[in-house]
């Protein structure tokens, strides 16, 4: 097989893992957070328990997160040594930051937040978890830094035929992480509170620590609606700014073969034709994807077809045609699950609103059930169309993917890997799968119960707990 498709598949497949973990640590941490507030404010001791049992799943999420994270670090080294010679004096700089000043943050505050619990003051502990969720969003935003220079490289100087960096602040506040920081964040927080609020929800269907997990839910579905707004909000923000920046992705996003009429309709369906660039059917919107473009029902999109001349023309010869197939329907798959996710948190809100979240049917808890992973396919699959509509480019209009791999490293060495981090990426999502529903299952309560057998060695059965 092909290296360079290896080296892809192999740096998809551990990203797509990888940021399972990611969102939830951060919206597991944010929303803990909230919870302890109440605690320290109301001095109810429903909320204390609700951050201990939430911050069970939050711990073992985090440690999976860093665990995978490690090994992203080392494939720019192992699999894309050409890329990092040519980016490394800018692209590493940020990521330097990420891991001496954000991961060390929160690695640190953890420690405390676990340890603290009865040892420091309430105030001083709740600083703590919230030092832990800001974090969590300095180290995204680093990521982020880096992740925009490859969108749109900014602050930069070409050095010996290297990208030499020579603007950090060009580097953070570059236009495309502007756009792509709250659309990232805000979809973390979804990921969490959706957690939060199906398990909450299961749980209140089977009439289980009714005051515990309606709590819960009154917190993570507030959160839910809110930061679902917001991805969508800011997701209309990024695509407006990418039509400008990476038109051919987002000409790819719709399937515009030729440049649109004007006004430009929405396709909402197409059977594509990459072959023969065109679509053998379309189901479209009048008017649509120019108030998507640009805020107003008239404007033209520019298609690929001359948009690939004109890249031929700055760029010379070549193919500048992403995968049209996986950016389209990549787009639509995240736009279908993030209308859902609004839909389900505006209807929950409005029972919390109500009160009337133990008597909400049994349709809407198995759906809240179902919206756990709605968020991870929105953020995956928009990711996917991210990084595959910016191809052929690893850095957009500088440097091309198939000039990034590692010389040195074959096939067979890369096709060897990506099968044994398969393998125990497959052991560690089924240990993590059991550990969440270990901890779900013995609900909050569990800590008072084995305080009691410790304090009460024999169970009823005249048994030692102990043996």
């Amino acid at each position: 097989m092909d290296p360079v498709m290896l080296a892809r598949i192999q740096f998809a497949s551990t990203t797509i893992f990888h940021f399972i973990f990611v969102p939830l640590s951060i919206g597991l941490a944010f929303l803990i957070a909230i919870m302890e507030t109440m605690y320290v404010v109301k001095g109810n001791e429903t909320y204390k328990k609700m951050a201990k049992f939430w911050g069970k799943l939050f711990l073992i999420n985090f440690a999976v997160g860093v665990v995978t994270g490690i090994l992203q670090e080392f494939q720019f080294g192992m699999n894309w040594s050409e890329y990092s010679r040519f980016v490394g004096d800018v692209f590493g700089a940020p990521l330097a930051v990420e891991a001496l000043l954000a991961f060390f943050l929160e690695s640190t505050f953890i420690g405390l937040w676990i340890f603290g619990w009865d040892r420091l003051s309430k105030k001083v502990h709740l600083l703590c978890i919230w030092l832990v969720s800001i974090g969590t969003l300095i180290s995204a935003f680093w990521i982020l830094v880096a992740n925009s220079f490859m969108q749109r490289p900014v602050g930069f100087e070409m050095v010996n035929g290297r990208a030499e960096m020579n603007d950090f602040w060009a580097l953070i506040t570059n236009g495309q992480l502007l756009v792509e920081f709250p659309h990232t964040i805000f979809g973390a927080l979804a990921t969490g509170a959706f957690l939060v609020a199906g398990v909450s929800g299961y749980k209140l269907m089977k009439k289980l620590d009714i005051d515990f997990f309606k709590k819960s839910f009154n917190i993570a579905i507030v959160v839910a609606m809110i930061s679902s707004i917001l991805v969508a909000l800011f997701g209309h923000q990024q695509a407006q700014y990418l039509v400008d920046t990476q038109p051919m992705k987002m000409a790819a996003a719709e399937s515009l073969w030729e440049t649109s009429e004007d006004p430009a309709p929405w396709t909402v369906i197409a059977g594509i034709d990459p072959d023969n660039q065109t679509n053998t059917f379309e189901l479209k919107i009048p008017y649509l994807l120019s108030f998507l473009s640009y805020s107003k029902f008239s404007g033209e999109v520019v298609g690929m077809k001359e948009l690939q001349a004109q890249y031929e023309e700055q760029y010379g010869p070549g193919d500048y045609i992403p995968p049209v197939r996986t950016t389209f329907w990549s787009f639509r798959i995240m736009v279908v699950a993030g209308s859902i996710m609004i839909l389900l948190g505006l209807y929950g809100t409005w029972l919390t609103m109500r009160k009337k979240v133990e008597n909400a049917g049994k349709w809407f808890m198995k759906a809240l059930l179902f919206s756990i992973s709605l968020p991870f396919i929105a953020n995956t699959s928009g990711w996917i169309m991210t990084e595959i509509g910016r191809q052929p480019w690893t850095v957009f209009g500088l440097y091309q993917t198939q000039d990034s791999i590692s010389p040195n490293v074959g096939a067979g060495s890369i096709l060897f890997s990506l099968i044994a981090f398969s393998t125990i990426y497959a052991v560690l999502a089924a240990i993590t799968a059991y550990l969440f529903v270990k901890v779900i299952k013995k609900g909050p309560n569990a800590e008072e119960k084995e305080d009691h057998l410790a304090a009460d060695p024999f169970n009823k059965e005249g048994i030692s707990s102990v043996s």
